[in-house]
């Protein structure tokens, strides 16, 4: 019998963060799956990221990662205008200046994304296994 769990990760810390970005390690992100809610404060991205089954058939599961209480993002290398650019995120990391975080998604190509925050509140929730 094939059985299908779907996770839901919620990280405070930088423990949590380490956890979620080890999961996240080499998923495919398509540029238009990336949005930030400046009015709500959340920064959201759709990937795909590989799960490894104990009878090594490899899968791919739909997730969403949710950043919450972001103040600002910046990029660099990401070209936003070109809607068929697909990224692969390496990995997930963060820095602490003063009372504030930010929060640093680490793609292929020296990409980035830096989102600005004071607090650790991050969900990964996986969506479907394909």
């Amino acid at each position: 019998m094939d059985k299908n769990y779907l996770s839901k990760i919620i990280a405070k810390d930088y423990a949590g963060l380490q956890v979620i970005s080890a999961y996240c390690s080499g998923s495919k992100v398509d540029i238009s799956n990336i949005k930030y809610l400046s009015k709500n404060s959340i920064f959201l991205i759709s990937l795909e990221r590989p799960i490894n089954e104990k009878d090594k058939v490899k899968k791919n599961i739909n997730s969403i990662c949710k950043f919450e209480f972001v103040d600002s993002v910046k990029s660099k290398n990401v070209n936003q205008g070109d809607p068929n650019l697909k990224l692969e995120l390496l990995a997930i990391d963060f820095l602490k200046n003063k009372e504030s975080y930010e929060i640093n998604l680490i793609f292929s190509n020296n990409a980035y994304i830096v989102l600005s925050t004071e607090v650790i509140e991050v969900i990964l929730e996986d969506q479907k296994i394909n």
